[in-house]
């Protein structure tokens, strides 16, 4: 004898209901439909299993012993079912965001006020993450959205994370406010790298994507910078240059305008990192991943609008396809 669970749980149906289209419309399908089913049962079972009557159906005593069984898997669906409806609806309100420093402060609050406002009921949090962290904890359900910088080569999303484009984030050149180059060079004056060669220099630590960055783009000024300090935070980086004694190359959106310091831009070759926002390729059960792209796009295009214009190939669009503050 073979039943499986769909004919155990149609006999329960039968039996609580007391006919066969009742049973058909709790599985929305025809009363001849569950008619080819009860047949089919009963050949599997080999045996009668429903009574039909002109009041209904009832069941045989074979047929009541497979439904106490039968019972059980209703429960157990009906439950199952109520579960993904309300987690289902908990998703749809859901969007954990994790961001490295500077996008946290610049980018994030006007995206997540007007998400607010659309859609006030939206359970929102916000973590603090290194670039690193954030493509890792999306794979692996942790996060909704990561804001993650890149430096030279786009990052690599391991498999279901999609990397959506942001913005180019350029660097520039901090200054104490009167240092030399400061005073003969207007603010709207680039400096080329190699003037600086002989200046101490407060730099992003070893180890980091910056610092390799800039490691790189020196010798290819033909000079090796004298590091005088070493940090992990732009903001450090810039209430040392305030002091007078070096000077440091740090992201746009990352500027503090810290008293008593100046920036100028760099000229060619300009260095940048490239911000993105990392989510699940496939969004379905958590639609405010999108809404908030959409909010986080037109941010980033009003940050970035009286900066350069992108390198080519790269938009601040979220329709295609590290470390810092």
């Amino acid at each position: 004898m073979l039943i499986g669970p769909d004919h155990l749980r149609l006999l329960a149906l039968i039996d609580r209901h007391g006919s066969l289209s009742a049973a058909a419309a709790v599985l929305g399908v025809t009363p001849a439909a569950v008619t080819q089913q009860v047949a089919r049962a009963e050949r599997d079972c080999a045996a009668p299993l429903v009574r039909r009557g002109p009041r209904g159906a009832s069941l045989t005593a074979a047929g009541a012993a497979l439904a106490t069984h039968g019972h059980v898997i209703d429960r157990e669906t009906r439950q199952a079912n109520e579960e993904v409806a309300a987690l289902l609806g908990r998703l749809s309100l859901r969007l954990r965001i994790g961001a490295f420093q500077a996008a946290a402060l610049h980018l994030l609050p006007p995206s997540l006020t007007a998400l607010r406002h659309r859609h006030p009921d939206a359970d929102l949090s916000v973590i603090d993450i290194t670039s690193e962290q954030g493509m890792p904890a999306v794979a692996a359900g942790q996060l909704d959205v990561a804001v993650i910088a890149a430096w030279d080569a786009p990052p690599v999303p391991p498999p279901h994370v999609r990397a959506h484009p942001l913005l180019t984030d350029p660097m520039v050149v901090v200054l104490p406010d009167d240092h030399r180059l400061a005073a003969h060079h207007p603010t709207d004056a680039p400096l080329r790298l190699e003037q600086l060669r002989d200046e101490a220099w407060v730099t992003i630590r070893a180890g980091h994507a910056a610092r390799a960055q800039f490691d790189r783009a020196s010798a290819a000024a033909g000079f090796t910078p004298k590091v005088r300090f070493e940090t992990e935070s732009y903001d450090v980086a810039q209430a040392l240059v305030a002091t007078g004694i070096g000077v440091a190359l740090v992201s746009r959106l990352a500027l503090t305008n810290t008293a008593g310091t100046t920036h100028r831009e760099l000229a060619p070759p300009t260095l940048h990192r490239r911000l993105y926002a990392a989510t699940l390729t496939d969004t379905a059960l958590t639609p405010l991943v999108g809404a908030f792209l959409r909010l986080l796009d037109d941010v980033a295009r009003d940050v970035s609008g009286t900066w350069e214009t992108p390198p080519p190939g790269f938009g601040t669009t979220h329709l295609g396809p590290a470390t810092g503050n």
